[in-house]
């Protein structure tokens, strides 16, 4: 199946390069508008159009809106909105698609689009494929009787933070508690805040104050330190970061410790425990070695999938199954949303919080995550290190001397020619030297995280 243009998460790139330049963005819009109206079928044939907060934004926008309007697509525009929000009102409005305008956590002159299918999930493979193939045709405007028109919609934060508070139970509230939250300076700085306010909760924000430049720049899930060091400094009860569209969540507790998307999922998935049977949870193959252990014990099903966010719902989807994330902070409740929600993930840590009365770190106390050393091995493009003699190996003794007490990762980078070794283990150094070990017996010049 074609991937000339879309990737596991869209379409990405820095602007101004192929392929996210005002021109190609115009023949998406098209593109899409002419496949979209095609499936449409006699229904309605509107689109919805949100963006983050980058200054490519408006550009891009105003691209998309013009290809679709040729198309004869209907355009209502949201500004900047969550990803998850534009997924939401896509399928409350019953349209035929949402758009996205965003590179989520990365820089702010990168920029990417995302499409929503009109149920609020990823578009199918076989949608992407013929919006591609449509990319290749010739650009034909219909008549001007047969334009779409283009709509500006006021109150569209206003029903998607209704929908975030939708998501909490109804007999709880935040009350008495203090949060830090930063928005990133990304597409969540009117909405985010604002959940949590009309919740109760007492709010203080950072990274709300968007120029068009700044997103992600040393705040947000991305960059939790900032995070961190107001809420020591405010003495709050808990800090909640999500990234530049607002769909990752890594959360601080008053005494500064941070909370990844493992700890977060573990948190969730126990308090559901609590009301109902959980039958499994999916992870990345990232996922700490911990969460899949703890899982066992509380007899929850674990699988793992690809890194990427894609790759968890499809599992889940084919198993039937609720609760899903990676460690990176993008989680899965699908009994709350169909894609992840870095505010509604917030909201469901929140809810175990009031429920049981006991801290984050209570919470997640039985759960010990595993020290993780990754290393970067550089290597020449086409390397197979399935059959390198000496990685091989050095695996087997590795595996050996772990046990069952560890896990090993090796997997090439989709993008660059390099290795990836992750070795986990109860103790840090041991972890570290692992690794190294793999790492030199390829023979290259190699970097640690």
């Amino acid at each position: 199946m074609s991937r000339k243009y879309f990737g596991t998460d869209g379409i990405r790139g820095r602007v101004g390069d192929a392929p996210i330049t005002p021109d190609f963005v115009l023949k998406l819009g098209q593109a899409a508008g002419r496949v979209l109206a095609r499936r449409a079928d006699g229904q309605r044939r509107t689109v919805l159009i949100g963006k983050d907060t980058r200054i490519s934004g408006y550009m891009l926008e105003s691209a998309l809106e013009a290809g679709f309007s040729s198309a004869g697509m209907q355009v209502l525009l949201t500004g900047p909105l969550p990803t998850p929000a534009i997924a939401y009102l896509t399928r409350a409005w019953r349209l035929s698609a949402g758009v996205v305008i965003s590179a989520s956590h990365n820089p702010y002159d990168d920029n990417g689009i995302k499409f929503f299918s009109a149920d609020g999930d990823k578009l199918p493979d076989e949608v992407e494929s013929e919006i591609e193939a449509a990319i290749d045709e010739p650009f034909v405007c219909v008549r001007s009787d047969g334009l779409g028109r283009v709509r500006r919609i006021e109150d569209a934060a206003g029903r998607y933070i209704e929908f975030c508070k939708s998501s909490f139970p109804s007999h709880l509230d935040l009350r008495g508690m203090k949060l830090v939250v930063d928005c990133a300076n990304g597409a969540g700085y009117h909405t985010t805040p604002l959940v949590f306010d009309e919740l109760g909760a007492e709010v203080v924000t950072i990274g709300a104050s968007p120029n068009g430049f700044n997103i992600n720049d040393g705040v947000g899930a991305t960059a939790p330190e900032a995070l961190r060091a107001k809420v020591l400094e405010q003495k709050a009860d808990l800090g909640i970061a999500v990234d530049g569209d607002a769909d990752r969540l890594l959360m601080v507790d008053a005494g500064g410790r941070i909370y990844n998307g493992d700890e977060l999922l573990y948190a969730i998935v126990r308090d559901r425990m609590k009301v109902g049977p959980v039958q499994g949870a999916v992870g990345t193959l990232m996922s700490n070695l911990a969460l899949e252990q703890a899982f066992g014990r509380m007899g929850i099903g674990f699988e793992r999938a690809k890194v990427g966010d894609r790759y968890v719902l499809e599992r889940l989807r084919e198993r039937g199954w609720l609760f899903g994330g990676e460690s990176s902070g993008h989680l899965l409740c699908l009994d709350r949303h169909s894609t992840g929600d870095g505010t509604i993930s917030a909201l469901q840590v929140l809810a175990a919080i009031r429920r049981e009365g006991r801290g984050l770190a209570e919470l997640c106390a039985e759960l010990r995550l595993y020290p993780q050393t990754l290393i970067n091995v550089r290597v020449e493009r086409g390397f197979d290190w399935q059959t390198h003699e000496g990685l091989q190996r050095a695996q087997r003794e590795v595996e050996a001397e772990l046990g069952g007490a560890g896990r090993i990762l090796i997997r090439p980078s989709g993008t660059e020619p390099l290795l990836r070794v992750m070795v986990e283990a109860r103790d840090e150094g041991l972890a570290q030297g692992m690794a190294k070990r793999l790492a030199d017996s390829v023979g290259r010049p190699a970097a640690a995280h």
